[in-house]
């Protein structure tokens, strides 16, 4: 199976490269960490790492074509490239920061979509992953932006997948509550009171792999 992951270099992202390219999958990731993808070099020779921003569709437009070149048409893409904003309530959250986070977890997704889903659909098969949050689908105090996004990333994943022509999918995922950075940033210590991104990935990396055309439209949460 080919696969395209962004947000490869840390949490959720960096953990599922060892557990794809172990199982034996093609794996082209990208990131905004140069040195953490000259790390990924070296240690995963299976994989192809590459940077690249997803808020830019220039960028993102660069890693698509430099992957199809290498493995052809993805069978999986996994939108998992975001980021959260400094806790605080929304009247106090400058203009520059929420629009970062919004060009990262809303525009690099359908950025990365616009690209990818051409190849996908003249071959009329593969899975397109986008992933949500907790907060995708509830809310909380000091994190309006972060959860915009992700009920963003529902929405836009549902109506997609009414686009999609029959053997594709277009799958909103929850990945749980995962003590990667972004919540250690919410939460603090008591961050570590959840599984390790290494831990979750030993369970997420099959359940995306099983994922089907079945699943079209589905927000799902990983086990």
């Amino acid at each position: 199976m080919t696969i395209w992951l962004t947000g490869c270099t840390s949490g959720l992202g960096r953990a599922l490269v060892p557990a794809f390219i172990k199982a034996g999958h093609t794996l082209i990731g990208c990131g905004r960490n140069e040195i953490a993808l000259e790390h990924l070099k070296k240690k995963f020779s299976g994989g192809h790492f590459r940077a690249a921003d997803v808020s830019s569709d220039h960028s993102v437009s660069e890693f698509c074509s430099e992957a199809l070149e290498i493995a052809g048409a993805p069978d999986l893409v996994i939108n998992n490239a975001a980021m959260i904003n400094n806790p605080a309530p929304l009247w106090k959250i400058g203009a520059d920061e929420f629009d970062q986070l919004t060009a990262v977890n809303i525009n690099g997704v359908a950025n990365v979509i616009r690209h990818a889903l051409p190849s996908m659909l003249a071959e009329e098969k593969g899975i397109v992953v986008n992933l949500s949050s907790g907060w995708g689908r509830s809310t909380s105090p000091e994190v309006a932006p972060y959860c915009a996004s992700k009920w963003a990333i529902e929405g836009l994943t549902k109506s997609l997948a009414e686009e999609l022509p029959s053997g594709m999918a277009a799958v909103a995922l929850n990945p749980g509550i995962i003590a990667t950075d972004m919540l250690r940033k919410c939460m603090g210590p008591d961050a570590e009171n959840f599984s390790s991104p290494e831990a979750w990935a030993t369970t997420a990396a099959p359940f995306l792999l099983g994922l089907t055309p079945a699943d079209n439209g589905q927000s799902l949460t990983a086990p």
